[in-house]
């Protein structure tokens, strides 16, 4: 039975991406297909490194780093190594998440605050029976 295979323009609307972004893949050295004249014939390797290039980018990690990962497991090298190697780069992308998150939670806390202040100061204008100044409703 020969091995399934699989164009371009299949694997373009397989993965709802540009065959451009696929030919940057290849360029990138992420998917290597062979060639059949100027077309392109990409294996069910190709097909799987596309896969996992676009989860490592769901991740948040880098096209090099996603390289890095998919590139270990086609060398001969020890499995502890790769799996450390992969370990380290998602803990490396964990902490930025991590940081990235508390910098998302103290800007919302101070919107919070802001808005908690705005709040005030426009029922306190409608109590009285007049809109706030411009002043008042930036504090």
């Amino acid at each position: 039975m020969p091995a399934q295979t699989f164009t371009i323009s299949q694997l373009a609307k397989e993965f709802d991406l540009t065959t451009r972004a696929i030919r940057f893949y290849e360029d990138m050295g992420l998917l290597a297909p062979e060639r059949a004249g100027l077309q392109r014939i990409y294996s069910t390797r190709d097909r799987a490194r596309l896969t996992l290039t676009l989860r490592a980018k769901r991740l948040g990690l880098s096209l090099t780093e996603a390289k890095d990962i998919l590139d270990m497991y086609d060398s001969p090298r020890d499995t502890v190594a790769q799996l450390e190697k992969f370990l380290g780069v998602l803990g490396t992308h964990r902490a930025q998440l991590e940081a990235q998150l508390a910098e998302l939670q103290a800007n919302l806390a101070e919107v919070k605050e802001h808005e908690k202040k705005g709040r005030a100061t426009l029922a306190k204008a409608q109590k009285a029976g007049k809109a706030p100044r411009p002043a008042e409703a930036k504090a």
